[in-house]
């Protein structure tokens, strides 16, 4: 009977030991790798921005995710983070758009805004009052780019990504989502190359300056309509939702006075 009851608190004496020395490596672990996973993310983000603005293609010949640690830092020095506000199209003075962290202020009531029932539905309660946004230059210092960060429901996630437009505001260079968890081989496809490679060279707005870029429900004939890309194959409700997304964001509801006044800024320059 001795014998049993000293195996007994053996046996907890060693899964005590265990898990104590367990959870101090896993600790240990997460409190070193903490700094590295935050500089991986932070590299991830800079190679899906210049994606979307398509420099490396243009500067390197390869994809983003080819990029060596030296080629992103080196084209990422031609892109300048500006903080704006999106209910006036104001950057932010003395605001540091590096530290801004976009999904913390969504959440927080008094750095967000409830988000009202528009035609662009995009499945998402509450946005940010502030966002960052990209001013990609060339070797003069000229804007000839503006990435901007979007997202937005998809089917069975919250889709996170970056379009880019021309100077003007007016037309598309690039799109990239960086963050999703759509259906493989269906809404997926929205990290298909040959899917992304449609969208440079769409119209962002009709006539009238309403939102009309989009993802069309078959096949698009891009000759006829300068506005659509093709649609997903077995995934509507994906499709619908970068279209809702993409033409939110473009929207006085979310980028749109800050376009607003850029393109007025690059009309008077131009003119001058």
């Amino acid at each position: 009977m001795s014998q049993q009851r000293e195996s007994f608190w053996n046996t907890i004496a060693v899964a005590v030991v265990l898990c104590v020395v367990c959870s101090l490596l896993v600790s240990i672990a997460a409190v070193s790798l903490g700094g590295r996973q935050a500089l991986n993310k932070d590299l991830d983000k800079k190679r899906n921005i210049l994606s979307a603005a398509g420099l490396p293609e243009a500067e390197f010949g390869v994809a983003a995710r080819d990029l060596s640690v030296n080629q992103v830092n080196e084209l990422f020095g031609r892109i300048e983070p500006k903080l704006v506000d999106l209910s006036t199209g104001d950057f932010v003075d003395g605001a540091d758009p590096l530290a801004f962290d976009s999904r913390t202020a969504a959440k927080d009531p008094a750095q967000s805004v409830e988000i009202p029932s528009t035609e662009f539905d995009i499945g998402i309660k509450r946005r940010e009052k502030q966002a960052v946004v990209y001013l990609v230059k060339d070797n003069s210092g000229a804007v000839k780019q503006i990435v901007l960060p979007i997202y937005g429901k998809g089917l069975w996630s919250t889709l996170y990504g970056f379009i880019s437009l021309n100077a003007n505001a007016d037309q598309v260079r690039g799109l990239t989502f960086y963050e999703h968890a759509e259906t493989p081989g269906l809404g997926g496809e929205v990290d298909n190359p040959l899917w992304k490679q449609q969208w440079p060279g769409r119209a962002v707005f009709d006539e009238q300056g309403q939102p009309k870029l989009g993802v069309a429900k078959g096949v698009v004939d891009k000759k006829q309509d300068k506005y659509m890309v093709d649609g997903l194959s077995g995934a509507t409700i994906t499709s619908r939702g970068v279209s809702n997304l993409v033409r939110y964001w473009v929207s006085d509801q979310g980028f749109g006075p800050f376009l607003a006044k850029f393109r007025q800024q690059a009309s008077s320059t131009t003119n001058s």
